[in-house]
């Protein structure tokens, strides 16, 4: 029996989702983080494309200690991954890290070992930028949750996942971790994310951007000296649409004046950080990705949360009514637009969401 019937929830009052758990008190306590980093190396990693890393880099974060049960077995790891361009130090931002890993929190170091990898091509991690640029292996979601589950058995000795969560692109990698390691997690938490391939006007602004840098005169296959400016204006640009929040951004930019300032300075912002390879490479890994045929194989309880000023999955296409059918312990909440939502962002606002976290470890705890 399904223990997270009903398996869709669209949420009437904002107000249960701000629930008694002391998010507001936690808000304001920001925790003295003790964090660890290192990295591992996998050797000769082979990719789904037939390629092969002789030294594949993978860069990691860890808060907290593993705990072993009586049978020796890791209890208490927790992996969270990051969105497309992001890494695993985004987690540890006042609106994720006050919230749920302080003291008390869901996810408080003190009890739980905390995993933030940078996933491949991402962060510190092996990626395009270090030198082969676009000879860099063509690597996609499943690679980069192969390479992401060595990390955490080999590199980490961690033999069980007490949760396995994730944001955006890592929402996805939570789907692909449930489908291949079924038996891996006690559960999983994706956040905004679609269990069906990129497409439509998902996959639309991204085609969009790819074709903008390779496109740009100065790109040169990949061979660039300096970065491809126009074309990266342009991902700038998409980029900016994609994480946008209408209603917030409204209230936060209510004049031509304000609006327009806000481009420049992000735009500006990305045109000094970005760089093409690396971007092309991360937008272009979700191009094969398709969990929606072995959702059945998800065994593990599974807390499924978007929102729905979310650009990039906007809810009223019914995507998620349907999947979320063949997961046999799965549960899906659409949160409504409010005060506290931030569009794509809300999955790293977790003063809103975390309620459902609490019932997904309450449910999925062992007795």
């Amino acid at each position: 029996m399904n223990r997270f019937l009903p398996r869709y929830v669209a949420v009437a009052a904002f107000a249960a989702v701000i629930s008694a758990t002391g998010c507001a008190a936690l808000a304001q306590s920001a925790p003295a983080l003790t964090t660890k980093e290192g990295e591992f190396v996998v050797h000769d990693f082979k990719f789904r494309s037939g390629e092969t890393l002789p030294a594949l880099k993978l860069h990691y974060t860890t808060l907290g200690t593993p705990k072993r049960d009586a049978d020796g077995h890791v209890n208490n790891a927790v992996i969270v991954m990051h969105g497309t361009g992001g890494d695993g130090h985004q987690f540890l931002r006042p609106q994720f890290a006050n919230i749920l890993f302080a003291p008390g929190g869901l996810l408080d170091p003190a009890k739980m070992y905390v995993i933030l990898p940078d996933g491949i091509g991402h962060g510190k991690s092996s990626k395009p930028s270090d030198g082969l640029h676009a000879r860099f292996p063509k690597y996609d979601y499943d690679d980069m949750v192969a390479a992401q589950y060595a990390l955490v058995t080999q590199g980490l000795g961690v033999d069980h996942l007490r949760l396995v969560m994730g944001t955006s692109m890592g929402c996805m990698h939570s789907f692909v971790w449930g489908e291949t390691y079924p038996s891996f997690m006690d559960a999983l938490m994706p956040l905004a994310c679609q269990p069906v391939p990129i497409a439509g006007r998902n996959r639309a602004w991204r085609k969009m951007l790819i074709d903008g840098i390779t496109s740009d005169p100065a790109w040169q296959g990949g061979d660039y000296k300096s970065q491809p400016q126009q074309g990266l204006r342009t991902a700038a640009d998409l980029l900016l649409i994609a994480g946008s929040a209408p209603h917030q951004q409204q209230k936060e930019y209510p004049t031509r004046d304000a609006a327009d300032a806000y481009v420049t300075e992000h735009v500006t912002k990305d045109l000094a950080t970005l760089d093409a390879n690396d971007l092309l490479y991360q937008v272009s890994a979700s191009r094969n990705y398709d969990p929606s045929a072995n959702l059945d194989k998800i065994t593990a309880p599974l807390m499924w949360v978007n929102s729905a000023d979310d650009f990039i999955n906007p809810p009223e296409t019914g995507i998620a009514e349907v999947q979320v059918k063949k997961i046999k312990n799965g549960r899906y909440v659409l949160i409504p637009i409010s005060d506290q939502t931030y569009g794509h962002g809300t999955h790293t606002r977790a003063a809103v969401w975390q309620s459902y976290l609490a019932d997904l470890l309450k449910e999925s705890a062992k007795k």
